[in-house]
């Protein structure tokens, strides 16, 4: 057993006490991958926060393709943010529904298929990821609605293109920046941006973590 630092906040000695299925059910809130959740909750206890992201970071990177696509079910469309002012049902924001489908994800590949995004939470969606989900895009709240069309579009090319949802690390950016790396991971092959998702895909768990142990009863 690592030997805990005396100093590592409470939280963190929060999370390390519990039980395996209480850990596992905050985990999903960061990442949506079941795979994911198992193996972050098994290596516990951490030392401190950089060894929890650090094991965070690994997970998400190690993940087999079809956990890549059940976590990015649970994310909402970026630029879309969720119809009901942030509850899990009905989230349409970076990772919800495309038209024509029938509920999120609901053709395996991770996108959104719920036609006008007014249909039931994503996979694995929660009403705590939900209000990170809508923290994380604020910089597009309030954006040109030109700027939030092109989103729109890009979206839906994005998803033509990939066969899944649009995710980037949306904290700290514009919804300019997010429309300018939209279009540019249009130009990568597949491979090159299932690396890029799963990068992605890591630092935005990596954010929720931290965030996990702040407020682990989630009502921030």
């Amino acid at each position: 057993m690592p030997n805990i630092d005396a100093t590592a906040p409470a939280g963190l000695a929060g999370f390390n006490a519990l039980g395996t299925a209480g850990a596992e059910a905050g985990l999903l809130a960061c990442c949506a991958s079941p795979a994911f959740a198992r193996e972050v909750a098994a290596r516990r206890p951490y030392r401190d926060l950089a060894a929890l992201e650090s094991a965070v970071e690994a997970a998400v990177l190690g993940l087999p393709w079809p956990e890549v696509l059940t976590a990015l079910a649970a994310h909402p469309r970026i630029g879309e943010p969720p119809r009901d002012g942030g509850a899990a049902s009905g989230a349409t924001g970076p990772g919800t529904v495309a038209p024509g489908g029938t509920g999120p994800g609901a053709d395996g590949t991770g996108r959104d298929t719920a036609g006008d995004g007014g249909g039931p939470a994503p996979p694995g969606a929660t009403g705590r990821e939900a209000s990170w989900s809508r923290r994380e895009q604020s910089g597009a709240a309030g954006a040109d609605p030109a700027v939030l069309a092109a989103l729109a579009e890009g979206n839906r090319a994005y998803e033509a293109r990939f066969g899944h949802i649009y995710l980037v690390r949306a904290a700290g950016l514009t919804a300019g920046e997010m429309l300018d790396r939209l279009r540019a991971r249009l130009g990568n092959d597949e491979e090159t941006e299932r690396d890029v998702v799963r990068t992605e895909l890591a630092g935005i768990a990596r954010l929720r973590v931290a965030r996990l142990l702040e407020d682990p009863e989630g009502t921030a």
